[in-house]
């Protein structure tokens, strides 16, 4: 399961990754083997730990602690259907597996406030993009259940050739199944790729973009590089393709500055030497990421995620802004926040033991505190263009980025900065996420990484230019806007709402026939 995040264009392996494991499980059952969960988890531990190591460069705690924590809950996942092999018959426990797995994936990717989505099963598509036009019509979550129709089919196909079932099949059944088979394998990529091949690009009108790639290294450039240098270093990349050529839209990175008071934003001196650099160019508008604050003078404290701050209180946000040629400035605060590092999970237990942490060891908050948007909103360009701008990790939600495509946004831009993790699969691993949103969606995305990768993808989910990884760079490129819905973002995961559904029903079955004691 580890190869198709490690290496591109595999994703095929996912569909038959899940045999080896599913075979170890049915031989274990009818062994009556004591302790399976010790395989499956420690499967589990070892697949998150290839695939998602790099989080420990960022965070070793964290790293650790995401990749023990995510792998217990695929294990209480299979330890599920394990147990709904003594009342469940047949097929329904397997059945129940997959409903299982895939509604745990959609609480992840909608309702959990400790998420890590990133190893969803449907992601292992990320670099195969010709093979999975069909998640503008699923979403990830329809790539998640042909994982699983093709693995069980491949393991039932073995099951019936130990159990010399096979041999009293009539040859129109051996047929049936054959090409059943090799329909779930071959009929969704043909289909894809008619689908990749006919597509065209949808464009009510083109937007220029210039994206600046500063490379900056996040765990010195708050320390050793004045938030003035830093300004003058990107301008002055994206001077030189400026004075070739104009662009309807400059692009930085995600937390470029943070010297932004919400209260106050013209006050910003970023802000003050961008307008500047605006006048200079006019036509241009600008979007970048800030560290933003929102300052209080009262007295009790706003919200459980707000800090002192001298006689009053504020509270922090990650930041996405967009400042017009004439002066207009649009804010968009990131919602889907990294734990630890961003957010504070279930806050109303968590933040007052991380007070009375914090005031025994004599620091601020050991956590972070970010606030984020309840609701999703778009930014404007100047003239009017509508766009949905994406902070970092929020490019991994696909159904939550359909909010920025069904309120109206013609294109989305995606700001990161992925050098928290080095040179690893990470950074790559989240440049191919934003490849899934274009699909879902149909929408061009100009991606803007502080030390990369920076590119430009088209609605089927080609990267049509991209910058190297941490060099200085600009990269110039043109979007399309376009706002027609795909049926995703019409209708949303239907696969995963019914995954739900299926899960609800055959858990209830489950405790039903336990508490009756029937098998």
């Amino acid at each position: 399961m580890s190869i198709p995040w490690l290496v591109p264009h595999t994703g095929m392996v996912s569909l038959v990754a899940l045999v080896p494991l599913l075979v170890a499980d049915y031989i274990a059952t009818g062994a009556k083997q004591k302790h399976f969960w010790i395989w499956h988890y420690s499967s589990f531990v070892l697949w998150n730990a290839l695939t998602t190591f790099w989080v420990c460069n960022a965070t070793v705690g964290g790293g650790i602690f995401a990749v023990l924590a995510n792998s217990l809950q695929m294990s209480l996942v299979w330890g599920l259907f394990r147990l709904s092999k003594k009342r469940l018959g047949g097929v329904v426990p397997y059945v129940l597996l997959v409903a299982t797995w895939i509604a745990w994936e959609r609480w992840y990717l909608t309702s959990a406030q400790i998420s890590w989505p990133w190893l969803v099963f449907g992601n292992a598509f990320a670099t195969s993009v010709r093979s999975i036009q069909w998640y503008s019509i699923t979403g990830t979550l329809g790539g998640s259940l042909w994982v699983w129709c093709s693995n069980l089919a491949v393991f039932g196909a073995l099951v019936a050739l130990a159990q010399g079932r096979v041999q009293k099949w009539t040859k129109a059944a051996r047929t049936a199944v054959l090409c059943a088979i090799v329909l779930l394998f071959a009929g969704l990529p043909i289909c894809s790729s008619i689908m990749y091949n006919s597509y065209r690009e949808k464009s009510e009108k083109e937007v220029s973009v210039l994206i600046g790639q500063p490379n900056l290294d996040p765990y010195h450039k708050f320390q050793s590089m004045k938030q003035a240098e830093q300004n003058d270093l990107l301008l002055g990349l994206l001077e030189t393709p400026l004075a070739e050529q104009s662009a309807q839209l400059l692009v930085a990175p995600e937390t470029f500055t943070s010297d932004v008071i919400l209260n106050d934003i013209p006050s910003s001196a970023t802000w003050k030497r961008f307008r500047g650099f605006l006048e200079e160019h006019p036509g241009s508008d600008f979007l970048f990421g800030a560290v933003t604050n929102q300052l209080y003078t009262q007295r009790s404290a706003p919200s459980l995620n707000s800090f002192p701050w001298g006689e009053g209180w504020r509270e922090p946000h990650n930041s996405a802004i967009m400042l017009s040629s004439d002066g207009r400035t649009e804010v968009f605060h990131k919602s889907k926040l990294v734990v630890g590092t961003e957010l504070t999970p279930y806050p109303k237990i968590f933040v007052p033991l991380d007070n009375w942490l914090s005031s025994k060891m004599g620091v601020t908050s050991l956590m972070a505190r970010d606030s984020g948007q309840k609701e999703i909103s778009l930014l404007h360009m100047g003239d009017g263009t509508p766009l949905g701008c994406a902070v970092c990790y929020e490019s991994v939600y696909g159904e939550y980025c359909t909010g920025y495509a069904s309120r109206g946004a013609g294109f989305l831009a995606v700001i990161t900065n992925d050098a928290w993790w080095g040179n690893t699969p990470g950074y790559r691993q989240h440049l191919s996420y934003s490849c899934l949103r274009a699909i879902e969606l149909r929408r061009d995305i100009a991606r803007c990484g502080n030390t990369g990768i920076s590119c430009f993808i088209n609605q089927r989910g080609d990267i049509v230019s991209r910058t190297p990884w941490w060099e200085e760079a600009t990269l110039r490129g043109t979007v399309n806007v376009n706002t027609r819905q795909s049926f995703f973002t019409r209708h949303g995961d239907i696969v995963g709402r019914v995954c739900s559904l299926a899960f609800l029903l055959l858990l209830a079955l489950l405790v039903v026939r336990f508490l009756l004691g029937k098998k």
